[in-house]
C-alpha cells in the first residue's frame, strides 16, 4: 500500500486540512493518507496546548469525528502516545516499521515550513525516506531554493486557520462551517476553545436529527427543523433550555415513520393509558412511540425531552414548560401554512413578569386546534381536552 503522511497539531482540524489531504490523493497514486496528530509541534508555542484549548484526546476525537466512511484516510495516535515533542524524524521511521508501505511513503509538507526544513531534526535522513511533497500555504508561494528531492502539489488554498477558529469560538464569531461537522459537535458538547459546553450532548443531538433526515420524508423532516428552531426561540423567550427544546423538536416526529402497528406497541409501554381514539387511530401515537425509541436507540433518559416529545399531539394536563413549549412549536412552525398569524405574533412577543404568558400562548394554540378540529367533525384527544379545560379554568 502506498501512504501519504500529514501530521499537525489539528487544533482544531478545519476544512483546509481535510482539503489539502483530500488533493494530495486526488493528484498522486497514493492508496492512503495518515492523518498524525502531535503531541506537541516543535513548531507551536506550548500555550497552544492549555487549558482553554483542546487536549490531546480531543484533538484525536475531533480528526476521528471528521473522517466518517472514508477509508482513503487513517488516523494514527502515535505521537500522542510517544509524548513530549513529536519530531518529524521518529514519526516517519515509526510509520515505515508499522505499516511497511509500499516504496517510500509521501510527507506533505507546506510551503510556510519549509524554509527552514534543513534545520528540522534529521532533515537528510527524512527526505531520503520519504517522498516530499510540498504543498500550497502562503499565497504568493515563498521565493526559496528547496534542495531536497521533491514534488510540487498546485492546491487550491483555503483561506482559514486552526488559530483563527480557535479566536472565532472563544468570541462566538463565525466558526461553525470552517471544521466539519464532527468537530463541531464535538466543540460544543466540550466547551473547547472557552466556549461553554453544552447543558445537552451536541453529539446526541446530532446523531437524532441525522436518523430524522434519514427516515422521514423531506418535508416532514423540514417540519422537525422548523419546529426545533421554534421551541429553541421559545425557549429562550420563557427562559427554558434552549438546547432541550430543540433536541426535543427535532425529535417529536421521529415515530412518524413508523408502521402504525409498531407506534402502538412502543406507546404501550410508556406507562401512559392509551386512549380508544389512539387505537382507532395509531398515528396519534407517533410522539410517544418516538420518545420511547428516543430512551432505547439514543439512550437518552432526560425526563423533560422525553415528555415534550411524547405529548406533542395529546398535551396533558400535568405537561411540563418544556412540553408546552414544544406543542405550541409543533403548531405554529413557519413552514406550516393557514397558521393563525395572531399565534405567532403573540408567540414573539416577550412576557412580562408575572404574567402566565406561556400558558396563555399555549390555550390559544389548543383553542385555535379545537375550533379547526370542530369544523373538521373530528375528535378532541381526551387529553388535550382535560388540558384544554384546565387552562381555561385558570385563565379565563
Amino acid at each position: 500500500m502506498r501512504l501519504a503522511i500529514l501530521g499537525g497539531s489539528f487544533n482544531p482540524v478545519h476544512l483546509g486540512h481535510l482539503h489539502l489531504a483530500d488533493s494530495v490523493l486526488s493528484a498522486f497514486d497514493y492508496d492512503r493518507l495518515i492523518l498524525i496528530p502531535a503531541h506537541i509541534s516543535p513548531f507551536k508555542r506550548r500555550g497552544e496546548y492549555g487549558a482553554a484549548n483542546a487536549g490531546p484526546q480531543d484533538r484525536l476525537d475531533m480528526l476521528l469525528a471528521s473522517i466518517p466512511a472514508d477509508p482513503r484516510f487513517s488516523v494514527d495516535d502515535m505521537e500522542l502516545k510517544r509524548r513530549g515533542v513529536s519530531y518529524t524524524a521518529d514519526t516517519v521511521n515509526a510509520v515505515i516499521d508499522k505499516y511497511r508501505p509500499r516504496g517510500k511513503p509521501a510527507l506533505i509538507l507546506g510551503d510556510d515550513l519549509a524554509a527552514d526544513f534543513y534545520r528540522w531534526k534529521n532533515a537528510e535522513e527524512i527526505a531520503a525516506k520519504t517522498d516530499i511533497i510540498l504543498a500550497r500555504r502562503v499565497d504568493p508561494r515563498p521565493a526559496f531554493e528547496f534542495p531536497f528531492p521533491h514534488k510540487i502539489l498546485n492546491n487550491d488554498m483555503m483561506a482559514v486557520s486552526s488559530q483563527k477558529i480557535r479566536e472565532y469560538a472563544a468570541s462566538d464569531g463565525p466558526w461553525r462551517y470552517l471544521v466539519p461537522a464532527g468537530a463541531r459537535v464535538i466543540i460544543e458538547e466540550r466547551g473547547l476553545y472557552g466556549k461553554a459546553a453544552s447543558s445537552v450532548s451536541a453529539e446526541l443531538t446530532a446523531a437524532v436529527e441525522e436518523a430524522a433526515r434519514k427516515t422521514l420524508a423531506a418535508e416532514r423532516f423540514l417540519h422537525s427543523r422548523s419546529t426545533a428552531l421554534t421551541a429553541r426561540d421559545l425557549a429562550l423567550r420563557f427562559g427554558l433550555n434552549p438546547a432541550e427544546a430543540y433536541l426535543a423538536g427535532i425529535a417529536h416526529d421521529l415515530g412518524k415513520s413508523l408502521n402504525k402497528k409498531r407506534m402502538l406497541a412502543l406507546a404501550e409501554k410508556d406507562g401512559r393509558p392509551v386512549s380508544a381514539l389512539e387505537r382507532k387511530k395509531p398515528g396519534l401515537l407517533h410522539g410517544r412511540a418516538a420518545a420511547v425509541l428516543l430512551q432505547g436507540r439514543f439512550k437518552l433518559h432526560n425526563k423533560r425531552v422525553l415528555e415534550a416529545v411524547a405529548l406533542h399531539t395529546s398535551g396533558a394536563a400535568d405537561m411540563g414548560p418544556l412540553a408546552m413549549v414544544v406543542y405550541i412549536a409543533d403548531k405554529i412552525e413557519f413552514s406550516r401554512e393557514a397558521v393563525n398569524p395572531a399565534l405567532r405574533e403573540m408567540a414573539g412577543k416577550a412576557p412580562r413578569p408575572g404574567e402566565k404568558a406561556l400558558s396563555s400562548l399555549l390555550l390559544a394554540v389548543l383553542e385555535d386546534n379545537a375550533a379547526y378540529l370542530a369544523e373538521n367533525k373530528l375528535e378532541l384527544l381526551p387529553a388535550t381536552a382535560e388540558l384544554l379545560q384546565k387552562l381555561r379554568k385558570e385563565l379565563t
